[in-house]
This record gives C-alpha cells, sequence and structure tokens, in this order.
C-alpha cells in the first residue's frame, strides 16, 4: 500500500502549524505571568547571523503553502511578511492551515512525478520531482523553521517541551 502526497504533506503541515498555536499561547502566557510584553519574543534569535523569531514562523508557514500549492499545480499564494504581534503570528498561522486544507486532496495526489520548478535569487530554478522536493527540500526547511521558533520559545522560559512540539 503507498501514501498518498497529500496525506505525506497536508496533514504534517496542519498538525504542526496547530502546536505552533499552542506554542505561542504558552510562551504569551509566560509573558503575561512575568510581567513583560510578548512582543519580546519577536526578535529572538539563537545567533547573531540568525533570522528571527518572526522570520522563522512566517518561513514555515510559506514552506506549507508554496508545497501544497506547486505539489496541486496552483500559483503559490504570496503574502506580506509584515507581522508585528503574536496575534498576527497567529493569523498567518491560521490562514496557512486553512489555505493547505482547501486544497483538493485529488489535486496534490499524483504530484509524485510532477515536475516542480523553485524559483532562486542566482536565476535558474531548482528542478524537482513532486516527490522529491516534498521529501528532500519541503520537509527539512519546514521541520528546520519550526524546530528553530519552538526552540527559541524554550529558551526563553515558555513552557512547553517535546510533547507540544509532536502535538
Amino acid at each position: 500500500m503507498t501514501i498518498s502526497m497529500h496525506s505525506a504533506s497536508v496533514p504534517v503541515f496542519v498538525r504542526i502549524l496547530t502546536a505552533q498555536l499552542t506554542w505561542l499561547d504558552k510562551a504569551q502566557a509566560h509573558a503575561e505571568a512575568r510581567r513583560f510584553s510578548p512582543d519580546n519574543y519577536l526578535a529572538l534569535r539563537l545567533a547573531p547571523d540568525m533570522l528571527p523569531f518572526t522570520k522563522q514562523i512566517q518561513i514555515a508557514c510559506d514552506q506549507a503553502k508554496a508545497c501544497v500549492a506547486r505539489l496541486a499545480g496552483l500559483e503559490v499564494p504570496k503574502w506580506e511578511d509584515n507581522e508585528a504581534t503574536l496575534d498576527e503570528l497567529r493569523a498567518r498561522i491560521r490562514k496557512t492551515i486553512d489555505y493547505v486544507q482547501s486544497v483538493p486532496a485529488e489535486q496534490v495526489d499524483g504530484s509524485d512525478a510532477r515536475e516542480i520548478l523553485v524559483p532562486t535569487r542566482q536565476g535558474e530554478p531548482l528542478r524537482f520531482t513532486g516527490e522529491g522536493y516534498l521529501k528532500h527540500y519541503v520537509l527539512p526547511n519546514f521541520y528546520f523553521h519550526v524546530t528553530t521558533a519552538y526552540a527559541l520559545l524554550r529558551n526563553a522560559g515558555a513552557d512547553i517541551g517535546k510533547k507540544d512540539f509532536l502535538a
């Protein structure tokens, strides 16, 4: 029995993005209990040359929506990266969940051999099959940014653990 491209992508994204909503709630509760602004989390970084917390959430969302769009043969939705509060990040996550769930499974399934082109700044796009794109490009990138966001909140004292990560 084989698994479908839809089942290997959409439910994975939805589960982890939904978990991120819980992390943000717990981070906000942590900030409020200690009487500091939850917006302090937005600029957190693990290293000076690393993108801040806000970008980690934005990029994870971008990976999910772009993956589903490309696998379905749709144009990737373009969203501004202008979130400046935890509430705005929650809204972006919810918008991403809504988008990936809105694409019919039948449109994603069967995309394992579809040619996927990913634009680059250097000009020549990256070329993948749908399966290669999902397994070797999107999922590692998605989990990198999700894990980084988790680590930033955990390091800042938010009461989250492995159980919260695994949802």
